[in-house]
């Protein structure tokens, strides 16, 4: 049975200086950034950093504090989350998923496939039950590692999924090859998220789901270890996130707007970039393991 839908707590901000926005709150551990028509509604795992969020951008932006319910959101989200697909990939939602495997809509990323890609025949279908602090594939950053995740061969590799939310990349990468993938996440919520979508993608062998303390927990070896998470918290991870890929390995890195690319590489220095992209003024990268 699927987990109890809950409130998240959330600051909707208006406010023209997008690039401090994103720099304010990525010290206060986001989980989830929402553009919206005339602001940014950004959630949180807990309401003391929601609130102290919101003290923080308070001086530069008009904030309001609230609580959204999961369950309005899932409910209204059925008349607009439609599959979105990213080269092979297709992640749908499960009412659209049972009427057809075939996406209706193509990401931009989509378009720009790498050369060393293979067009494949037909879509590799995940479904995600859509939760508002989890990814959906919607958003730039998870389209841009679905990208990045089918430039590697990852066949027969161990995949590690760092901040892993409702597990889309970890499935993916199973779907694409790989021997085994671990996705980790600090938040409780998340790993039952993901659990629950895995459930329901019965075709996905060779996963599983755990909480871990990215900041201080010594994380599994893998060959690809990805981390869609903000500039901030990769720049204080970079040697643990380093730490956890073998040797001539990769890291697949995104959750960073495009203008904080070098600071982001600098942190994970020697390792160099072997493929990037933007999409929407965000950047994916993959990095190699020197």
């Amino acid at each position: 049975m699927l987990g109890e839908l809950k409130d998240y707590p959330a600051i909707d901000i208006r406010g023209d200086a997008t690039d401090l926005l994103h720099a304010i709150v990525d010290d206060f551990a986001p989980t989830a950034i929402e553009e919206r028509d005339a602001s940014v509604r950004v959630f949180f795992s807990t309401a003391d950093s929601r609130d102290a969020a919101r003290a923080a951008l308070a001086a530069d932006f008009h904030v309001e504090a609230i609580d959204v319910p999961d369950e309005d959101w899932a409910r209204r989200s059925q008349d607009s989350l439609t599959p979105i697909t990213v080269g092979r990939i297709t992640v749908a939602p499960p009412w659209a998923a049972a009427r057809s495997p075939v996406a209706s809509r193509q990401s931009s990323v989509a378009s720009h496939q790498s050369p060393a890609l293979s067009p494949s025949p037909s879509a590799l279908v995940i479904t995600i039950q859509p939760s508002m602090a989890f990814g959906t594939g919607h958003h730039a950053t998870t389209r841009l590692c679905l990208a990045a995740l089918q430039a590697v061969d990852l066949e027969n590799l161990v995949v590690l999924d760092v901040g892993t939310g409702s597990g889309v990349l970890a499935m993916a990468a199973a779907r694409l090859g790989a021997a085994r993938a671990i996705g980790l996440d600090w938040d409780s919520d998340a790993i039952q998220s993901a659990r629950e979508n895995l459930l329901m993608n019965p075709e996905v062998q060779r996963v599983t789901f755990d909480l871990a303390d990215l900041t201080s927990a010594s994380l599994p070896g893998a060959q690809v270890v990805t981390a869609n998470l903000t500039s901030a918290l990769l720049v204080r991870c970079a040697p643990v996130l380093l730490g956890a890929v073998d040797r001539d390995g990769v890291l697949i890195l995104s959750g960073l707007l495009a203008d904080e690319r070098d600071s982001v590489c600098r942190a994970f220095a020697p390792a160099a970039v072997c493929w990037e992209r933007e999409e929407d003024g965000w950047a994916g990268l993959v990095m190699k393991k020197i």
